[in-house]
């Protein structure tokens, strides 16, 4: 009857350190990095972890063919595509508090899914689920 009690304790104690742990997590994915593309790299989107915009890059041909129409179609896909990573981080960082938890079975997907990525590998999308992160508090 109370066997669940330990798991419950140590679950509750887990979650403690989870709370206070949470804003070093959340300057540590600032300093996160992501890139999100479209059209080959025409246009590349960079964000942080959290998923604010820092930077979009439009290649020189797209400039100097004042193809506005491509731009704007290519934009909202690169976009999305950061934004895509910087949630796939979040996503890590989760499975990193709760890593010596034991979950019950799929967890993991609930966790994708309530973060917005899909929970299993959609073999159209390539290598959607990777994501490319430079630490760049160094600098």
């Amino acid at each position: 009857m109370f066997k669940g009690l330990g798991n419950l304790a140590a679950l509750i104690k887990q979650a403690q350190s989870m709370g206070s742990q949470m804003p070093a997590k959340t300057e540590e994915l600032k300093l996160k990095r992501v890139t999100g593309s479209a059209g080959g790299g025409m246009v590349t989107v960079q964000a942080d972890g959290l998923g604010m915009v820092l930077s979009v890059t439009v290649d020189d041909i797209l400039r100097d063919k004042g193809d506005m129409e491509m731009v704007q179609d290519l934009l909202p896909a690169a976009i999305n595509d950061a934004m895509a990573k910087a949630k796939a981080l979040h996503v890590e960082m989760m499975q990193e508090f709760t890593g010596d938890i034991p979950m019950p079975a799929g967890f993991d997907d609930m966790l994708k899914q309530m973060s917005g990525l899909q929970a299993t590998a959609d073999p159209q999308d390539g290598d959607r689920d990777k994501h490319d992160t430079e630490n760049e508090g160094d600098l």
